[in-house]
């Protein structure tokens, strides 16, 4: 009984730090192209304004985070004449989620298995919560300048931390994660 609620209490334990850390990262890009040509590249901004939900800080975290990443595939940040423009997009939604946890608690009971009758008692309580988070959505597009042509773009969706301290850690991380699918892998 005592290693089943423990059991339990590790399931709940683990289910709820994976909701924690989720991040969901998809690519596409033009199969036609040959990304090696990049060399150069420069941001043109957030589309439609997306970026009115976020701080100064949070701006200069998520843009430090991609001119890492583009900068360990070999491409330099430029103000004029790039060879790629690099666009992003972000969208929040409030979200619940909810959790429910069953104790069983035992009884007493007799019966007699040779003779296929029996009788017992016990009860079973479910507790339920819920947690309320921010989920974000992150697309990042990559334009070819000469043709204006879209060459890239990569989606993260992930719960917002809400700790400005640890989103100093963890958008650096996500911003790897989501650039992982960008087809020139990073220089070592």
């Amino acid at each position: 009984m005592k290693t089943t609620i423990k059991l339990s209490s590790i399931l709940l334990g683990m289910l709820l730090l994976t909701h924690l850390s989720y991040s969901q990262a998809t690519s596409d890009y033009d199969k036609n192209v040959d990304f090696t040509k990049y060399k150069t590249y420069s941001f043109a901004g957030w589309e439609k304004d997306s970026d009115k939900q976020l701080t100064d800080f949070d701006k200069k975290r998520i843009l430090e985070a991609f001119k890492s990443e583009f900068d360990s595939r070999g491409m330099k940040l430029v103000q004029e004449n790039p060879d790629a423009m690099i666009t992003l997009f972000l969208v929040t939604e409030a979200k619940t989620s909810t959790t429910a946890y069953t104790n069983y608690t035992g009884g007493m009971g007799y019966g007699a298995a040779r003779w296929g009758w029996g009788m017992g008692m016990g009860s079973a309580t479910t507790t339920y919560s819920e947690n309320d988070y921010t989920e974000g959505t992150m697309v990042v597009d990559m334009y070819d300048e000469e043709s204006k042509a879209l060459v890239w773009q990569g989606t993260m969706k992930t719960d917002v931390e809400e700790n400005p301290q640890k989103r100093e850690k963890t958008i650096p991380k996500k911003t790897k994660k989501l650039m992982k699918s960008f087809p020139i892998p990073p220089v070592k």
